[in-house]
């Protein structure tokens, strides 16, 4: 696979730290490039009860989902007035709200820090891709998606109808993640290639990888994502609607795979191809928290800054955790989240640097 033409990543995500004003206030990214973003977690980093809240433009940024064990099976919030984002701008985004309370705290709470993850899609403008043949039971449904082809990401929204079916996801290659949530209730659920399909994770609670209720009935393929009938991605005759994120590794931007822990200090050195800027990693093979590194709460290594998005905590910063480097990066404790010997890691990680960009490497932190 060839490098991608992706010279700056920050066109296509970036992570920004900010503090909260408590009225309405813009958060601004620091580049180098502009980056206008369709998809947001945002999280409080110090309150110990607001977990990871998740905004796009493909619903609008009225609409609102959580992203933790303890809200993270709810339906979908609105607010028609001011919502917890109020808007997407050209560089960053309008967080909090003069009239909501709860809107402030878990966005711009007066004085309490803040973490954003942003990702580039399509810049709130979609396609349509119409039904398909119906078989028996199985409907290709008609699916919105928003799409960034050039890093490897779209967002969909999809709606239950038959017994089991399949949605479009726009890439043109096959994904190697995909998230879903039901935008009525239900958990949310994930595909991650380096387990297949058979195997469901859930993005918001810290049990291990399940291969008795797998989700879809085949691996995704470079146009659909196969759904069975299951409630968190297709209510079988039902006006549930869906929501999906779908990533596929671009080389040198993104990279989506697996590792197995030594539990040793000195931890296994995993290779992107580039200097990440965010990282995720979850224990499947037993229970294990979410773990969420950036490079904005930790500037130098040691990275000791970690957020955990199943749980509501505020930052963990009790150890030395990892290292970033400018091709990857490396374990540098024994925690059982992401270093248990023999344990199976899958990872989530978007660049800050490719290591060969324009054919001149980058430097390390």
């Amino acid at each position: 696979m060839a490098y991608s033409n992706i010279k700056d990543p920050s066109a296509h995500f970036q992570a920004v730290t900010y503090t909260g004003t408590g009225p309405n206030q813009d958060i601004v990214n620091d580049g180098p490039s502009d980056l206008q973003p369709d998809l947001v977690w945002v999280k409080n980093r110090s309150h110990g009860s607001y977990g990871v809240v998740v905004h796009d433009s493909m619903r609008g940024s009225n609409y609102n989902l959580y992203l933790n064990t303890a809200y993270g099976d709810d339906a979908e919030g609105v607010d028609t007035g001011q919502s917890t984002i109020q808007s997407f701008n050209t560089n960053g985004f309008r967080g909090g709200s003069s009239t909501n309370i709860y809107a402030i705290l878990w966005i711009n709470g007066l004085d309490y820090p803040y973490v954003a993850w942003q990702w580039k899609a399509n810049g709130g403008t979609y396609t349509t891709t119409p039904n398909g043949t119906q078989t028996t039971n199985n409907m290709q449904m008609s699916t919105k998606h928003q799409v960034n082809s050039t890093a490897g990401f779209s967002m969909c929204l999809y709606q239950g109808a038959t017994s089991y079916g399949s949605f479009y996801h726009g890439l043109g290659v096959k994904p190697d993640v995909v998230m879903i949530k039901s935008r009525n209730a239900y958990d949310w659920v994930m595909y991650h290639s380096a387990l297949g399909y058979t195997h469901t994770v859930y993005p918001h609670t810290n049990g291990a990888g399940d291969t008795s209720t797998a989700f879809l009935s085949a691996e995704p393929d470079t146009t659909q994502v196969y759904c069975k009938d299951h409630n968190s991605v297709f209510r079988p005759l039902g006006a549930d609607k869906y929501l999906a994120f779908c990533w596929h590794s671009v080389k040198g931007y993104s990279k989506f795979g697996k590792y197995t822990g030594n539990g040793n200090d000195d931890g296994p050195f995993v290779y992107l191809g580039f200097k990440p800027a965010y990282l995720i990693m979850k224990r499947t093979d037993s229970s294990g928290n979410w773990v969420n590194i950036d490079n904005k709460r930790d500037t130098n290594n040691v990275v000791k800054h970690r957020m955990f998005q199943n749980l509501t905590n505020a930052d963990n910063t009790t150890r030395n955790y990892i290292d970033f480097y400018s091709n990857g990066f490396k374990m540098r404790n024994t925690d059982a989240d992401h270093n248990a010997s023999g344990a199976t890691i899958i990872y989530m990680a978007w660049a800050e640097n490719p290591f060969v960009a324009g054919g001149v490497p980058t430097t390390a932190r």
